[in-house]
């Protein structure tokens, strides 16, 4: 038996493909009704950074505020062929060398005692100038729809290595759903999170701790205020898998500064 053939007059159809048209528009990247492009990191920045500050050093006199003695490694899990390296440290060497910033470089320079300014390079780029041995970091948020960040090639390693940086909570996060679907992420108390690779070997202590080219550090920023000033502290994760027996945990405080008058550049010192 034939089925019966069911026409849809010409203005129903027409009417279904315009409707789909327009879902279709709404749906699409760029279409009418799509949702906006995220704002840039500098735009969306939870805190602000920016300013001159100045490191605070009320832990850690004996390793921070004076070159150790060789042999000095108390608090750093070093492994045994870390011991034997820094046994040989010779600040005179690494001088004649060039090598004064060894311990300059990204897994310690938070910790020298000195002033930073924090900068925007550009919307993406959050800059960290030192004025104790006068370096320069970089941290490279993700722009949206690119490519992932990719550090560059082994031999264009640097003392300040390659950091890839992110607001936390991210922007949109989402915990599990329940009756009432997703709801938002609960307050997260730290505002920034830094990872950073590339980093070309130095020291972890200016006596001569070592770390090696296999060596990644992970911070996190977090902002404060007491009755009178504004603070940043950052907790430094370093891991070894070559110098450190486990990872190495360090935080440090700094106090925001009025101005730059007390901004005092000075080259790397090895002794």
């Amino acid at each position: 038996m034939r089925r019966p053939v069911f026409l849809v007059p010409l203005a129903t159809a027409m009417a279904i493909s315009i409707a789909s048209s327009v879902l279709f528009a709404q749906q699409a990247p760029g279409g009418r009704g799509a949702a906006p492009p995220p704002p840039a990191p500098r735009a969306a920045a939870p805190v602000d950074l920016t300013g001159e500050w100045v490191s605070v050093v009320s832990e850690d006199w004996r390793w921070r505020m004076m070159t150790p003695a060789r042999g000095d490694y108390a608090s750093v899990p070093m492994t045994p062929a870390a011991r034997t390296l820094a046994d040989t440290w010779d600040p005179a060497r690494d001088e004649a060398a060039g090598e004064q910033c060894r311990s300059y470089a990204a897994p310690a320079i938070m910790r020298v005692p000195g002033r930073i300014r924090i900068s925007w390079q550009d919307d993406y780029t959050l800059k960290i100038e030192t004025d104790a041995g006068m370096q320069t970091r970089l941290l490279h948020f993700q722009p949206p729809n690119a490519s992932p960040l990719a550090p560059p090639a082994a031999a264009q390693r640097s003392w300040q290595g390659f950091s890839v940086a992110r607001w936390e909570p991210q922007p949109g996060a989402f915990t599990g759903g329940g009756v009432g679907g997703p709801t938002p992420a609960p307050p997260n108390t730290r505002s920034l999170q830094v990872m950073t690779t590339q980093i070309r070997p130095g020291y972890l202590r200016k006596n001569g701790v070592p770390f090696s080219e296999d060596a990644q550090v992970t911070e996190y920023f977090e902002t404060w205020k007491d009755s009178s000033d504004q603070w940043f502290t950052v907790m430094t994760v370093v891991t070894d898998p070559r110098y450190l027996r486990q990872p190495f945990v360090t935080t440090t405080d700094f106090r925001k500064e009025p101005n730059d008058q007390k901004w005092d550049p000075t080259p790397c010192r090895a002794r």
